[in-house]
């Protein structure tokens, strides 16, 4: 058995690592053969990769997967720990999972992603849900099959989650959720360590994956006629710090741009990473996408300073307009945090009045949540929940009236799409175009995987309408 600790996981020392192969032990091919898994997934794009690699070690031991939850001989939750509601939503689950459990007995149930990594969650697990089977985190996730067969053997509920980052696994069988959109990742963990984030506590310090495997994997997708990769990391910004003096993102994107794989996107960004070389190679290659998520947080240089951003208001500024002005058509999104411990009407406004400079494209919105073992929450939290409710909801108002704006703005241009599927309640193609946007359309010829012309001929918050000639 092994239980998180925090204090191991943000010990400063870096561990080095190796890079693995990952192979499958022959005895657990097809060992659960006929068996069904329903896995549900919370969370970031990270989560929703996890999760497609957790479908391939399991198709490999000859699980099938399920919708229904009542049809499933396995049920695995692969969890996120960013925010309290992502916490309570896996726990409801839980408790809907254990009623279950109770008239089919025999159905096994496993916990991973970021709560696993969570002193305080699995210490819940262990006293109040001794029917969950087995919790796994996110740096040992392709253990799962020996994780599967240690529980069978003791009848005992496991508990394998190891503090800090392990070896990086190569070649991790993957089920992805689209034949057209691909996740790669570039670099796990982060070292940033913002106040109020549980990140690298859960996910553990950089580490760069080598570029040859990266390309390699590009390739592999382009060959298998995939039209997009979104290269992934909590910090893309930092690949290549902990393995090159001289490769970064920027020569990174230059050799996927190569590979002539049609749309190539990245997150997420950390402003204070994001230099000069990489926009001039975002604004040269025609194929890498121009829209960019640029989380700001605050617009308070007193609220970023407490949240550890190592960035002002007026540095991210400088670095958004060199963006807008340097990268044709250039669309930004950003992450806002309200209600932050000593958030005063006046950091409030100062947040609103750099929404107001940006006019995002789109802007994922959130009340301030605390978790546990981070600095942030030790700060004395003095903004009452109506409140932040209160400023939530003027900043939404505000960021919305942007996203339309910006949106009314594309009526009667030509936008290129790629098909990601067709709606058979309103009987139209859905995609997003090169910046990003919800395009919902009609025409003839339509394939899906294809990237087409649409004329846009109306638009709403959130998403365009248009059409194919």
């Amino acid at each position: 058995m092994h239980l998180p600790d925090f204090k191991v996981a943000r010990s400063s020392d870096k561990k080095d690592y190796v890079t693995k192969t990952y192979r499958l032990n022959e005895k657990y091919l097809n060992k659960y053969k006929g068996e069904t898994c329903y896995l549900r997934t919370y969370g970031c794009q990270m989560n929703e990769h996890d999760s497609e690699n957790i479908k391939g070690i399991l198709t490999l031991l000859g699980f099938t997967f399920t919708d229904k939850m009542d049809d499933a001989n396995l049920i695995i939750l692969n969890t996120c720990s960013i925010r309290e509601n992502a916490h309570n939503k896996a726990f409801g689950l839980l408790g809907r999972v254990k009623h279950l459990k109770e008239n089919k007995p025999n159905i096994k149930v496993g916990l991973c992603g970021c709560m696993a990594q969570e002193e305080i969650v699995v210490k819940t697990i262990m006293e109040k849900y001794p029917f969950v089977n087995f919790v796994i985190g996110t740096h040992n996730f392709y253990e799962l099959p020996e994780i599967l067969e240690k529980e069978e053997l003791s009848n005992n509920q496991q508990i394998e989650v190891y503090s800090r980052e392990q070896d990086l696994v190569e070649r991790l069988p993957v089920v992805r959720a689209s034949k057209y959109k691909a996740y790669v990742n570039i670099i796990y963990g982060c070292d940033k360590f913002c106040t109020y984030c549980i990140v690298p506590y859960t996910r553990g310090r950089q580490r760069s994956r080598k570029k040859e495997d990266i390309i390699k994997e590009v390739e592999d997708l382009v060959k298998e006629g995939y039209s997009e990769v979104t290269l992934l990391g909590q910090n893309v910004n930092a690949y290549g710090k902990d393995l090159y003096s001289d490769y970064s993102l920027a020569e990174l994107l230059i050799d996927v741009a190569k590979t002539d794989i049609p749309r190539i996107r990245f997150m997420t960004s950390h402003p204070w990473d994001f230099n000069d070389k990489m926009i001039e190679v975002i604004a040269k290659y025609p194929n890498i996408m121009p829209s960019i998520h640029l989380p700001v947080q605050s617009g308070s240089n007193r609220i970023l300073k407490l949240m550890g951003r190592r960035y002002t208001k007026e540095t991210y500024l400088t670095l958004f307009h060199k963006m807008k002005e340097q990268i044709p058509n250039c669309t930004i999104s950003t992450d806002i945090i309200v209600g932050f411990p000593g958030e005063t009407d006046e950091d409030f406004k100062e947040t609103l009045d750099l929404v107001k400079e940006c006019k995002y494209d789109n802007a994922f919105t959130f009340i301030y949540s605390p978790r546990v073992g981070t600095p942030a929450a030790k700060l004395k939290d003095n903004v009452s929940k109506e409140v932040k409710e209160a400023r939530l909801q003027e900043l939404n108002c505000l960021v919305n009236k942007y996203f339309k704006e910006n949106n009314d703005k594309l009526v009667g241009k030509k936008l290129k799409v790629l098909v990601e599927g067709i709606s058979t309640k309103k009987n139209e193609y859905f995609g997003y175009s090169e910046t990003n946007k919800l395009i919902n359309f009609t025409g003839d010829n339509i394939k899906i995987g294809d990237i087409v012309e649409v004329l846009i001929t109306d638009s709403k918050t959130w998403s365009l309408d248009g059409y194919v000639k």
